[in-house]
């Protein structure tokens, strides 16, 4: 009886979502994600042959490697959006009678008839891989003009909204006011949709600047309750370090600066912003570099014209190795279809991406005079990595070095070059490299 009484109730919680509120959603990201992202591409004007198509090239040729979340980007809601930047002067938003954003049917045919993202999530689900979205914080303007009533409360739109805080780069939304009557049912609501339709992974913008701590927390509480285990990422914008402790107990990744793009200044000032959030950087809770702007760009993006990334090989490589020792989050930008076999070789070098996937530790041992190292450890091998970068804009090369005992390394060691897979001279007290500039080298020491 005993027995039977158990099994009832923890059914009754999984239908209410009471089993899933009690797990730990940092269980959901134990290693940084991995997936693509439409932005860098398509901006705001993704439609479905082009999401299929990424999909399609990752179940092929970039799931084995760990790559596995394909994400719809910003405003699949509005059906005359724009290139190179956003329509804020007539779209037209489609949205269901609770107020909540429904993509617009002739940029996501199988969306008709009310099913939403459904099909389309069934459709990548069905290759394997996971499903997200992104949306921007707080509640539609038009849903607060029209009065739209809040999903299972006598609640309307306008009664929990206000003008203050509004996103000053795209008034599509209003503030949410996280102690009004039905806010926190404002946003189970949204999220008891993106759950219905099988959202994996969920982007959620102008989080970060300022920080919505409200907000964020309103969210947390209607992704547990919803008992799917939905990814959350906080963008954009450089995230308060003041904030970590907060935004690490509610989202599994968050933004550290605003968009990276394909100048070589992007990098560099990443890779400073990043020098606090290092003791941050653990399973479950990940400091995002933001997304790989990497391959074929801006197809029909927000910046510049249809272009392959503007980064030198040596910029590209150092991105990539900046972004895979730190275990940042990996979401490439890029076509995947009209993938270049350069950029493939970055996406699918398996010494390194087990780097980002096993390595613990990560610590920067200095960053001054254009010099940059950062190393981190392999718990499973005993391998040490080491990341060295020349930041300079000295025409000559730069030697970079190390000493081992930094790495906790007292004798002679053997290194190897993790992009290469090449066997370098056994190195003992000191480890050197010179590099040009704007170059980088990744080493496996042992």
């Amino acid at each position: 009886m005993k027995t039977i009484l158990f099994f009832t109730v923890l059914l009754f919680s999984a239908s209410t979502g009471g089993v899933y509120a009690q797990q730990d959603f940092r269980q959901w990201a134990k290693t940084p994600p991995m997936g693509w992202n439409s932005w860098d591409a398509y901006g705001p004007t993704i439609t479905e042959p082009e999401v299929k198509a990424n999909a399609d090239y990752m179940a092929a040729k970039l799931k084995p490697y760990g790559w596995e979340y394909v994400v719809v980007d910003i405003r699949w809601f509005v059906e005359n959006d724009k290139a190179g930047g956003y329509n804020q002067t007539d779209p037209r938003y489609v949205l269901d009678e609770y107020g909540r954003y429904l993509p617009a049917v002739n940029r996501f045919p199988s969306a008709a008839g009310g099913k939403g993202f459904k099909p389309l999530a069934d459709y990548v689900h069905g290759k394997g891989l996971k499903f997200g979205i992104h949306i921007m914080r707080g509640v539609p303007k038009e849903a607060v003009a029209r009065k739209l009533p809040i999903k299972g409360t006598s609640v309307t739109a306008d009664q929990i909204y206000t003008t203050a805080m509004q996103c000053e780069w795209l008034r599509d939304n209003y503030t949410v006011v996280a102690d009004k009557p039905s806010a926190q049912e404002y946003y189970n609501s949204i999220m008891d949709l993106y759950a219905s339709w099988g959202v994996d992974f969920i982007k959620i913008d102008d989080l970060s600047r300022p920080y919505h701590q409200a907000e964020i927390e309103l969210i947390r509480k209607a992704i547990d309750r919803t008992g799917r285990p939905i990814l959350l990422s906080t963008s954009p914008g450089e995230t308060p370090v003041s904030k970590a402790e907060h935004v690490s107990n509610h989202a599994n990744m968050w933004r550290m600066v605003d968009d990276v793009w394909d100048t070589w200044p992007h990098l560099t000032h990443l890779m400073k912003v990043a020098e606090p959030w290092y003791p941050y950087i653990k399973p479950g809770t990940w400091p995002d570099c933001d997304m790989i702007p990497l391959g074929r760009i801006s197809i029909r993006g927000e910046r510049g014209k249809d272009r392959q990334t503007r980064l030198t090989n040596d910029e590209q490589v150092s991105l990539m190795t900046f972004f895979t020792i730190f275990r940042s989050p990996l979401m490439f930008g890029g076509d995947l279809p009209s993938l270049d076999p350069f950029t493939a070789s970055l996406l699918t070098n398996k010494a390194v991406l087990n780097m980002h996937r096993e390595s613990t530790d990560v610590r920067q041992l200095f960053q001054q005079d254009g010099k940059v190292a950062v190393t981190s450890r392999n718990p499973k091998t005993g391998e040490r990595y080491l990341a060295v970068f020349n930041l300079s804009e000295s025409k000559e090369p730069v030697a970079v070095s190390v000493n081992l005992a930094d790495l906790g390394i007292a004798k002679k060691a053997t290194i190897t070059n993790m992009w290469t897979g090449k066997p370098l001279q056994k190195a003992e007290n000191t480890f050197s490299v010179t590099l040009p500039a704007h170059a980088s080298g990744l080493y496996s020491i042992r």
